[in-house]
């Protein structure tokens, strides 16, 4: 297994012309664990404790988290966000000028999941008539690294900027939105608020009951910080390298302001919680039903191209979950049901130097090069 995941870190390096920093696969079945790092240097290897941010894997623990609340009675994923909460007279949203997005009396919580909402997406899509080239929150972040974003404040571009939108809701090809998540952050912080008769964030409702409090696996490691001044991570640690589109200096990241990016990216943990999480996840064996998490995974838009559902997608011989790409950390966790084995990859490197044609070969030659060398060697089905 390290003799299959060195080399596709030299073969990577080869196609990228980069040094590839470190590669490290994390793998379990029901006969072991197995954990590898590749490196140039045994110094530069990881181990299965190390921090990392992993980036959008963070949406998987927040359709969790609304999926817990449908289970649960709290929420509907088929209402409209300006529907009442159950139980109360509080709408999903608020019923304020502020948040006056958009179509946003037809938009419902299942769109917000699949991307099928048409929400523009402030954090990762430039506009040069606004944010001098850049997304909002690089715009932002340029004017000020420790600036806190909030749910109010990324929602209301789409308000500021009415044209700011990709399609109609359940009408177009879904496509991937951050901001779509963030809505989903300040749904889960109502609900939660209005069932506990006391304001709650959505990282209360994740602690309380996903990943510690009442769930039945609970994470020792994982968080999702919400703080602008909590962008450090604890020690052990992997810094991120990232390639910007263009550009042949890298940019090395770790400390980072994690504010803009709660609920769709906030995440840090290290390999042997994250795998846990998705292994118990998607066996249904955690705080989803085996009937939900059926939902969870099957419910594709009638538009979409592809194969994402509730906060997660599907990938030949790897199975569900998400991947993650944020500030130089490219990562994947994965629970295949039909070899019943879990994986997480992390590569800190990221290359947009030749934009989305550089970043596909870090994922496909990358992360999934490694998963699926890896499985081979101990005798699972590998590429497709």
């Amino acid at each position: 297994m390290q003799s299959a995941v060195d080399s596709v870190r030299t073969r990577l390096s080869g196609k990228l012309e980069k040094p590839i920093p470190s590669i490290s696969v994390y793998i379990q079945a029901l006969n072991g664990t197995w954990f590898v790092s590749s490196a140039d240097l045994s110094a530069q290897r990881l181990t299965e404790r190390t921090h990392f941010r992993f980036a959008s894997n963070t949406k998987t623990f927040t359709a969790a988290a609304v999926l817990k609340m449908h289970q649960d009675g709290w929420l509907d994923i088929d209402s409209h966000i300006t529907a009442a909460i159950p139980g109360s007279s509080t709408p999903y949203v608020p019923d304020t000028a502020g948040w006056n997005i958009p179509y946003k009396d037809r938009i419902t919580i299942e769109q917000l999941l699949q991307h099928a909402a048409g929400v523009y997406d402030v954090d990762n899509d430039s506009r040069d008539d606004y944010w001098n080239g850049m997304s909002y929150v690089r715009w932002q972040l340029s004017l000020d690294p420790y600036h806190q974003f909030s749910a109010d404040e990324l929602v209301g571009q789409l308000v500021a900027h009415p044209d700011l939108y990709y399609f109609e809701p359940g009408t177009g090809v879904p496509h991937y939105s951050n901001t779509g998540y963030t809505i989903l952050s300040e749904i889960i912080a109502r609900v939660y608020s209005a069932r506990a008769g006391s304001a709650k964030t959505y990282s209360d409702y994740l602690y309380d009951h996903v990943i510690g409090g009442s769930s039945p696996v609970p994470l020792s490691v994982v968080q999702f910080p919400h703080r602008a001044t909590d962008a450090i991570l604890p020690a052990p640690c992997v810094s991120g390298i990232e390639y910007a589109e263009g550009g042949t200096v890298p940019d090395v990241y770790s400390a980072q302001n994690m504010s803009a990016h709660v609920a769709e990216g906030n995440g840090y943990g290290n390999f042997i919680d994250l795998n846990r999480f998705v292994r118990t996840l998607f066996s249904g064996v955690n705080v989803l039903h085996p009937n939900t998490v059926n939902t969870m995974v099957n419910s594709i838009g009638p538009h979409a191209a592809g194969s994402y559902a509730l906060g997660c997608d599907h990938v030949k011989n790897l199975g569900y979950g998400h991947n993650g790409a944020i500030y130089g950390y490219l990562s994947t966790m994965r629970y295949n049901p039909e070899t019943d084995v879990s994986l997480v990859v992390l590569m800190p490197l990221i290359d947009g130097s030749a934009g989305a044609t550089s970043l596909g070969t870090c994922i496909m030659d990358g992360i999934y090069a490694a998963a699926w060398d890896a499985l081979k060697v101990l005798g699972y089905p590998g590429r497709p």
